[in-house]
């Protein structure tokens, strides 16, 4: 089943709980959480005090995306504060295994995330350990990019693996995943779509959500 996932990064902060109730309404599922530390990427954006304020105002599970250096500083923090799903990236972890045996220890679905010059064999250790992949189709730091095409090759080498190892990770998709794009997406074997831009650019989260979603619930079915 294709899930949307409004990433919030996009959201007017000043409405912060409306737009994610919108985008719910619109058939978001799962609210996807960008955590960046001017280090490991280039941005700073939000930690566990808006986590927490977050976490009171939705039932919806919380997907942390950590996009830090040290990220298993703050495994416990993010798990306090309310989060449900926790990513890693494979390029900031010194131990990936370890980190994920933390994350899943603090009661959160873990997840390892491949920058777009990563390719995905690189993880198949560790697939029969993660909730999900998180293949990123931008280079992470920014909202708005453009989707980088090779990303479909990547998604179709999980598909791939998922078969052949007999793993049940789901796979994630975020950067440009747009009206234009989602499609494609569905159909090379993603399941689990982060929008942020193409949700909640021009204030319009439930209609967007809504049309998103319909688009790749038609792919899935072909």
């Amino acid at each position: 089943m294709v899930e949307l996932l409004p990433s919030i990064l996009s959201a007017d902060f000043a409405h912060l709980a409306d737009e994610v109730k919108a985008a719910e309404a619109g058939g978001g599922t799962v609210i996807h959480f960008d955590v960046m530390d001017g280090h490991f990427v280039p941005n700073l954006t939000i930690g566990t005090p808006v986590l927490a304020s977050l976490r009171k105002v939705t039932s919806l599970p919380i997907d942390c995306h950590m996009m830090i250096e040290n990220p298993d500083d703050f495994i416990e923090s993010f798990a306090d504060a309310g989060a449900d799903w926790m990513s890693v990236h494979y390029e900031a972890c010194r131990h990936l295994h370890r980190t994920l045996e933390h994350i899943a220890q603090h009661g959160m679905r873990p997840g390892v995330v491949v920058n777009p010059a990563t390719e995905v064999d690189l993880l198949i250790p560790i697939l029969g350990m993660v909730h999900h992949v998180l293949v990123m189709s931008v280079n992470p730091g920014f909202g708005g990019q453009s989707f980088i095409p090779y990303s479909l090759k990547k998604i179709r080498r999980l598909t791939e693996l998922r078969s052949e190892l007999g793993c049940g990770f789901r796979i994630e998709v975020d950067g440009g995943v747009a009206h234009d794009t989602i499609a494609q997406v569905v159909e090379a074997g993603a399941d689990l779509l982060v929008a942020g831009s193409a949700v909640f650019a021009d204030g319009r989260a439930e209609q967007n959500a809504r049309e998103l979603l319909q688009l790749a619930q038609m792919a899935a079915a072909e």
